[in-house]
């Protein structure tokens, strides 16, 4: 089963960040929280892996609206 959504970018991988962040923003969302996957394995455990990051973000105005209809 699998749970992910990909696309492929021929950027390299800080050009293809940045041009993540800077479409989330004109959808209106901005960034809250970033994970660092490769630097977070490494300091943890040892391992090294490709860079990736998890970019968790929000649009303000779409969060309140979700929770002006479901609260919990």
């Amino acid at each position: 089963m699998d749970f992910t959504i990909t696309t492929t970018s021929a950027l390299p991988f800080d050009a293809t960040v940045t041009a993540v962040r800077d479409a989330l923003a004109d959808q209106g969302f901005g960034v809250l929280t970033e994970i660092d996957i490769a630097a977070t394995l490494h300091t943890k455990i040892g391992e090294t892996v490709p860079p990736q990051l998890i970019l968790g973000a929000c649009n303000p105005q779409l969060a309140h609206r979700a929770l002006q209809s479901e609260p919990r």
